[in-house]
């Protein structure tokens, strides 16, 4: 049998674009300062807004001795988690959990150990 042209096509020119780099897009992959609706839709994985009214933007995830929100079921926070080999320090409680408020601080494990 022999492929439609069409579908030959798509076959060569598929397996190319599904390597390329993703670009910037409306939704996803957006850098800091661009508005969001989710966490997943940032470069850096924080949607942060400064209170319940003001509108969320893509910010930076929290640096070590920064304020800091546990990982959220919500996808927004009002302080960003960790960057990657930090933990949030913080006394979770049921209320601040539902709340969004459950602060603390970003603490490298692996430091204080060495102490």
């Amino acid at each position: 049998k022999v492929l439609p042209a069409c579908l030959l096509l798509a076959l060569l020119l598929l397996p190319p674009a599904l390597l390329a780099p993703q670009e910037r897009g409306l939704i996803f992959n957006l850098d800091t300062g661009e508005l969001c609706l989710q966490s997943a839709q940032c470069k850096s994985g924080c949607c942060h807004r400064t209170d319940g009214l003001s509108l969320a933007r893509c910010a930076p995830k929290a640096a070590e001795t920064q304020e800091c929100s546990p990982k959220s079921l919500y996808g927004v926070y009002y302080k960003c988690p960790c960057e990657s080999g930090l933990t949030c320090e913080t006394d979770r409680t049921i209320v601040g959990s539902i709340t969004n408020t459950d602060f603390g601080i970003c603490m490298d494990h692996h430091e204080s150990r060495r102490r």
